[in-house]
């Protein structure tokens, strides 16, 4: 499926998929690869305004691994929730 998305973001999405934190590539690389899940999961998706560090289409999974700069933006993740919930991605 085609998400539509902030054009701005597409920048914002390649600069971190160049500087994923450690527990990304832990991730990425000890669970989320195809050889493990037969699914494919691309990293820095976005959709809307917002950045998914995860994004499986086949599942309709979005997966946000969160440290310590999410402690202040909980009713942000809130509302990501709610608009990624309208487009049946969980």
């Amino acid at each position: 499926m085609v998400f539509k998305y902030n054009q701005n973001n597409v920048k914002y999405a390649k600069i971190n998929r160049n500087n994923q934190t450690e527990e990304e590539w832990k991730i990425r690389n000890m669970v989320l690869k195809m050889d493990k899940t037969w699914y494919r999961f691309l990293r820095q998706k976005p959709i809307w305004n917002y950045i998914l560090d995860f994004y499986c289409d086949k599942l309709k999974l979005g997966i946000e691994i969160d440290d310590q700069s999410h402690d202040w933006k909980r009713k942000e993740d809130e509302e990501r929730t709610k608009y990624l919930n309208l487009l049946w991605i969980k």
